[in-house]
């Protein structure tokens, strides 16, 4: 199992999918970074290997708490039981086989401080966790968007043969790298440009998104969200004389 959701009755549905997929069930999970929707429902898996890179383990411990208070907030009931479990179990990077399924994996970042890929040698399929988001708004509450290009390079250059995005459909015509990719181009892009241009988040929050990426799913809020993620920081960049007074 690669990612377990958002919440304990969440890891208990797909528990469920899994035993009427194969009566045996899950044999191990792999978290592919420590949002609260991708590692929340790890207690249904509690007795299983629990594997992901060792800063999401360490983040997950750091920020689980807080990512719990702030779920439950805002799901209430949804969330009930949920205890944070982060992974057990860390993966370097490299080949690894997992209850006799080989995958190469590749420890890289930018979406959060550690985003986790991998190939399934068998199918050729890449899980590319939040790294790659398909006709959906990215999310950036712990982006470092010029490391997230480069994660996305690397991504791109395995040429696998399907791509698993982790917000999204499955992406068999190489399209979701390309677009997750301009899509972060034209957020940076366009916040640089406003700081210079002495814009504030109101501004910006009222301007009209290009229609190629209006469309996407949880827009605009995405869009919103990451003003106030990114903004503040990029003005500090962009107007360095405006942020020492």
């Amino acid at each position: 199992m690669i990612d377990t959701g958002p919440s304990r009755r969440y890891g208990e549905a797909l528990a469920g999918l899994a035993r009427q997929l194969d009566i045996r069930g899950v044999s191990a999970v792999v978290n592919t970074h420590h949002h609260p929707d991708h590692f929340f429902g790890n207690q249904v898996f509690a007795g299983t290997p629990i594997f992901g890179l060792g800063e999401t383990q360490s983040a997950a411990f750091e920020e689980g708490d807080a990512f719990a208070d702030n779920m439950y907030r805002l799901l209430g009931d949804w969330m009930r039981g949920t205890e944070v479990v982060p992974p057990g179990q860390v993966i370097e990077g490299g080949d690894v086989e997992i209850d006799g399924r080989r995958f190469t994996t590749f420890p890289l970042g930018g979406h959060t401080v550690a985003d986790l890929a991998l190939l399934d040698h068998a199918t050729g399929t890449l899980v590319a966790g939040d790294l790659v988001f398909y006709d959906r708004a990215p999310t950036t509450p712990s982006a470092d968007l010029a490391r997230w290009q480069t994660s996305l390079d690397a991504l791109e250059g395995i040429g696998a043969a399907q791509l698993v995005p982790g917000h999204g459909p499955v992406d068999r015509d190489r399209k979701a790298i390309a677009q997750t990719r301009a899509y972060l181009t034209w957020l940076d892009g366009t916040l640089r440009s406003g700081a210079r241009e002495g814009l504030d988040m109101i501004d910006l929050m009222q301007a009209p998104l290009p229609p190629e990426f209006a469309g996407m799913g949880a827009q605009p809020q995405e869009y919103h969200r990451s003003i106030s993620h990114l903004f503040p920081e990029i003005e500090r960049q962009e107007l360095p004389l405006a942020s020492s007074l």
